[in-house]
């Protein structure tokens, strides 16, 4: 039976007691369809301090996996002296060889994809610009091919530039990147989620730069939605102050960068929504949120982005990709 992996990720993080906590919460079928893809001694360590339990087994590889009762983890090697200190050379190391193996697991279809718990994306990738997004398409050889999905089932959002600062925001939009990105996510969505989506695009300026001639509004945004309407079922551009008291009508907002929608919509949804990829030949997600490294061992972590993330990949693991 094929399973889906659970990348422990930043060891410097909650991410050992959202994995507990979520374990606790599953049923025992779904329990026997995960495994862990992280360092045992320092899972068991950190585990120890917080007074959580998992009934862990270490395996060597894959081939090792078996159905049981027990949480099993393939080991990677981490050296370490205090279960949540790290010097970020080796944690890096440790991260990006976690990734690594999920990626080519997943990618040569062993498994039935992998959620990456959070990482500190300044300590892992030396491209400021660079998240697991980024560095997964890369592996993926379809750079620039991928799109970062926010999904919650009463609305999704997707930014079409992710970490890029605001001041090369306008140079990066062009009318090719809103083409093949909204493609991308028409695609996909009809086929993991079976629906046609509605999908509402913003513009990028204050109020659409009121359609200015010279505004990429104007030169740039509308000229992509006429020719993505021949096909595809999108509206827009519509002002980014106004758009999240009308989500009723569209399944998918686009907005033109990170901050211009994610604000919004974890107000709207908190510990409700999942990251996921699309654009690769598997199934990859994450929690909708960061390592969380000021509640580390105070036992106060949400885990039920991660809860989530399980149930809906879990849910969605017979999709052909």
């Amino acid at each position: 039976m094929k399973k889906l992996a659970i990348v422990i990720g930043e060891p410097e993080s909650i991410n050992s007691e959202i994995i507990a906590k979520s374990w606790s919460k599953l049923d025992k079928i779904s329990k026997k369809k995960i495994f862990l893809i992280g360092n045992y001694e320092l899972l068991k360590k950190q585990l120890k301090i917080i007074k959580k339990k998992l009934p862990l087994e270490k395996i060597k590889n894959i081939k090792f996996l078996s159905n049981n009762n027990k949480l099993q983890i393939i080991d990677i090697p981490l050296k370490f002296k205090k279960p949540f200190s790290f010097k970020n050379n080796e944690s890096r190391r440790y991260i990006l060889n976690s990734l690594d193996l999920a990626h080519k697991l997943a990618f040569s279809k062993k498994i039935l994809g992998f959620i990456n718990c959070p990482i500190n994306k300044r300590k892992v990738f030396k491209n400021s610009n660079q998240g697991v997004t980024e560095y997964l398409s890369k592996k993926h050889k379809k750079q620039n091919n991928e799109v970062m999905f926010l999904y919650n089932k009463d609305i999704s959002v997707v930014p079409l530039t992710t970490h890029i600062s605001l001041k090369y925001v306008s140079k990066k939009i062009s009318k090719q990147l809103i083409l093949t990105k909204v493609n991308i996510l028409n695609k996909y969505y009809k086929k993991i989620l079976k629906k046609k989506p509605k999908i509402a695009i913003l513009g990028l300026n204050p109020h659409n730069s009121e359609f200015k001639s010279n505004s990429e509004e104007k030169k740039i945004i509308i000229p992509a939605i006429k020719i993505l309407k021949k096909k595809i079922n999108i509206s827009g551009p519509f002002s980014a102050d106004t758009i999240f008291l009308n989500t009723k009508y569209f399944d998918v907002i686009v907005g033109m960068y990170h901050d211009q929608i994610l604000p919004s919509f974890k107000s709207l949804n908190n510990f409700k929504a999942i990251n996921l990829t699309f654009g690769l030949n598997y199934l990859r997600g994450s929690p909708d949120h960061g390592t969380a490294e000021d509640l580390i061992k105070k036992n106060k972590a949400n885990s039920q982005s991660l809860e989530e993330c399980i149930k809906f990949i879990l849910r969605k693991s017979n999709v052909k990709l």
